[in-house]
C-alpha cells in the first residue's frame, strides 16, 4: 500500500512555507538529475530522478563542516549513518551507538546543511521491539535531530513498521542486502543476494515499497541482483557495493576522501588522501611550534 499522500512533483519550484522561514536559498553546484535551482532536495526529487533515468549522490556526514562542504558541493542526500560508531566514536561495529548519540550527530549535520535531504539511521535497538518504538525513536530524530527522514535496516518483516512510520508522517528509506546491524547473525561481512537468495531480496524490496518507503538502499549485493531489484520497484534504489544500475550511490565519507587507511572494501573509491594532508599539516605545525617559528609577529597582538 502506497503512502496516503504524495507531494506534487510537477511543481517547478517549492513555494515558501505559509509560516516560519520556508525553504532556504541553495548555494550548491549544478547537480546531474536534480537542478541546482532546487532550493531543498525532497523525496519526490529523488523519485523524479529515477523516472528521468538520472542519478544522485549520497554521502555520510557526522558534523557541521563536512555537512556544509558536501552540501555546497551539490551532494543531494546526506546520511547521518550509525557508521559514526565505527568512524567517529572508535567502536569496532555500528552496534554500540545510541539513539541519543545519533541525535547529537544529526543536529550537527542539519545545522551545517541547507539544500541536501538529511537522512538518519535508526540505530540498533531503537526500532526492533515494535512499530511504536520505531515511531518514538524516529520522532526524536526529527524533532531533536531535525532530520528529514530515517533509514531502517531489514526486509519484509519490517513492512508493518514502515507502514506505521509513513502513516505518522515519517519518510523511510529501507536498507537491505548486507545490514551491518545484523552482522553477527549474517556471519560477518558477506555479500548478500547471490543465486536463489536474489528472489528473496526482490520480495523484500517489493514489500517495503508497498509499505511506503521512498527509497531502497542495497549494500554488498551482486550487480545482477541489484538490476532485478531496481526493475521490480517504482522507488529509487541506492547502492553501496551494488553495481551501477541503482539510481543513487552512497559511500562513507572517510573512505571516499581517504581519511581512513588500511584495507578497503572492493566498492570503495578514494577521491582524495585527507589523512596525508592532515598528517602533513600537523607535523609542520608541531615543527614550527618547537622551533619558535609559530606564532610569528603577524600572529601576535
Amino acid at each position: 500500500m502506497a503512502p496516503t499522500s504524495t507531494p506534487d512533483s510537477s511543481a517547478s519550484a517549492e513555494l515558501a512555507a505559509p509560516y516560519g522561514s520556508g525553504a532556504k536559498d541553495a548555494s550548491a553546484s549544478p547537480a546531474a538529475g536534480i537542478p541546482a535551482t532546487t532550493a531543498k532536495v525532497r523525496t519526490h526529487h529523488l523519485q523524479a530522478a529515477k523516472l528521468a533515468g538520472q542519478k544522485f549522490a549520497m554521502l555520510t556526514a557526522y558534523d557541521q563542516y563536512t555537512a556544509q562542504i558536501f552540501d555546497e558541493a551539490g551532494i543531494e542526500v546526506l546520511l547521518v549513518g550509525d557508521s559514526a560508531s565505527n568512524n567517529v566514536l572508535g567502536n569496532e561495529t555500528s552496534l554500540p551507538i545510541t539513539l541519543d548519540e545519533m541525535i547529537i550527530f544529526s543536529r550537527a549535520v542539519t545545522a551545517g546543511s541547507k539544500r541536501a535531504l538529511v537522512v538518519a539511521d535508526l540505530p540498533f535497538g531503537s526500532y526492533e521491539q515494535s512499530p511504536e518504538q520505531a515511531i518514538a525513536s524516529s520522532v526524536r530524530l526529527m524533532k531533536e535531530g531535525l532530520v528529514h527522514a530515517v533509514k531502517m535496516e531489514g526486509g519484509a518483516y519490517y513492512a508493518p513498521t514502515v507502514r506505521a512510520l509513513t502513516q505518522a508522517g515519517i519518510p523511510v528509506m529501507a536498507h537491505i542486502g548486507f545490514t551491518p546491524q545484523s552482522e553477527h547473525m549474517l556471519g560477518g561481512y558477506r555479500v548478500q543476494g547471490r543465486g536463489d537468495a536474489a528472489a528473496g531480496m526482490i520480495d523484500d524490496a517489493v514489500a517495503l515499497t508497498e509499505a511506503g518507503v521512498f527509497a531502497v538502499l542495497m549494500e554488498m549485493v551482486p550487480a545482477t541482483t541489484a538490476v532485478a531489484v531496481e526493475a521490480a520497484i517504482a522507488v529509487p534504489t541506492i547502492g553501496i557495493g551494488a553495481g551501477n544500475s541503482t539510481t543513487g550511490q552512497v559511500l562513507v565519507w572517510q573512505d571516499m576522501a581517504g581519511l581512513r587507511t588500511g584495507k578497503m572494501a572492493k566498492f570503495v573509491k578514494q577521491y582524495a588522501h585527507m589523512r596525508t594532508v592532515l598528517s602533513d599539516a600537523a607535523k609542520e605545525y608541531a615543527q614550527e611550534v618547537r622551533t619558535g617559528v609559530f606564532p610569528g609577529p603577524e600572529h601576535t597582538f
